[in-house]
């Protein structure tokens, strides 16, 4: 009887196995599994958890979060503000510029020439400004190409070029920004002693300092403007130094939210600083007559300091006779 229901109960399980694999392969097929079913939505994320973080192996922790609304402020701000911000501060103090010269025009020196020249900046003095000014030129044009390269040099030059001029523009802008630093640095220790307002500049200011007008207000050996524009190179070269080597060597000082921060002051800071280094570029230059000299040859026509700076002259006339060490020369 054993060996009559052996094959009988084979036969059973063998049934019963093949019907509910029937029974389960069709379920299978009409109710697939839906992968999103239970998924958490990246929202739902970003409302718990303020952040979208995954797992790694690495020891940088801060590399597992994919995804941060504080990113997407700050991107909105690079991509568009920032944008704004200088295309409005640079083309608007170059038009502003370009105005003032065509109902201007240069401020001559109203005497004449005398034939004489008196020193003005000494060959260290020189060296320090123009290092620094080159340095800063450098900065601002791989600056500047970080935030509007993108979207104005990318379509001229095609991706290739594109990608080599910034590469370079990149490793120009982080070495320069040490010879700067110390140029800023040497700027200040020199001229602070000149710099400090008094009642004179504001007597300037209201005369108009001889750029608005006909007039021109006695000043010492900086005037006003002068003055405003070495605070300007102090103060913005400081916060762009320390803000930028912030960003040069990240996370040593900072985290995430620091850093996204120092970019939007240094980059802030950047664009303005180079507005108002374009007002002293063009009165240097182009604006006033014999004023490129100072800085170009270190002496100046004794007209021009009787013009612009009088108790400056008076005062280095004053210690000539003494046996000073101040040089008047015959201009070439």
């Amino acid at each position: 009887m054993a060996k009559l229901f052996a094959p009988i109960r084979f036969i059973a399980c063998a049934l019963a196995l093949a019907f509910m694999v029937a029974t389960a392969a069709p379920v299978s097929a009409q109710a697939p599994i839906n992968p999103t079913t239970s998924a958490v939505k990246e929202q739902q994320l970003l409302n718990e958890l303020n952040k979208i973080q995954g797992r790694g192996t690495i020891p940088d922790v801060k590399s597992y979060v994919l995804e941060h609304p504080a990113g997407r402020d700050w991107r909105q701000w690079h991509e568009v503000t920032l944008r704004w911000i200088g295309g409005i501060a640079v083309l608007g103090m170059l038009a502003v510029l370009v105005l003032f010269y065509l109902s201007r025009g240069m401020v001559k020196i109203e005497a004449g020439r005398s034939g004489r020249k008196i020193v003005r900046f000494n060959a260290l003095e020189r060296f320090v400004h123009w290092m620094t000014a080159t340095c800063f030129i450098i900065l601002s044009i791989s600056g500047l190409n970080i935030t509007f390269g993108k979207p104005v040099l990318l379509p001229l030059l095609g991706p290739e070029a594109f990608t080599t001029w910034s590469e370079l523009a990149k490793y120009a802008h982080n070495y320069l920004s040490f010879p700067f630093t110390i140029g800023v640095v040497l700027i200040f220790l020199i001229w602070i002693g000149s710099n400090i307002p008094n009642a004179l500049d504001v007597e300037w200011v209201k005369r108009g300092g001889g750029i608005i007008g006909k007039d021109h207000p006695p000043a010492g050996h900086f005037n006003a403007g002068q003055k405003m524009i070495y605070w300007i190179v102090v103060l913005g070269g400081g916060i762009s130094a320390v803000t930028g080597y912030l960003l040069l060597f990240p996370f040593y000082g900072t985290g995430i939210w620091g850093m996204q921060i120092a970019e939007v002051v240094h980059a802030t800071v950047g664009v303005l600083f180079i507005a108002a280094m374009l007002g002293h570029i063009y009165i240097g230059t182009i604006g006033m007559e014999g004023a490129f000299e100072a800085m170009g040859e270190g002496a100046v026509d004794v007209n021009w300091a009787k013009q612009h700076h009088k108790l400056w002259l008076e005062e280095e006339t004053s210690r000539g006779s003494k046996g000073a060490s101040t040089r008047t020369q015959p201009a070439e």
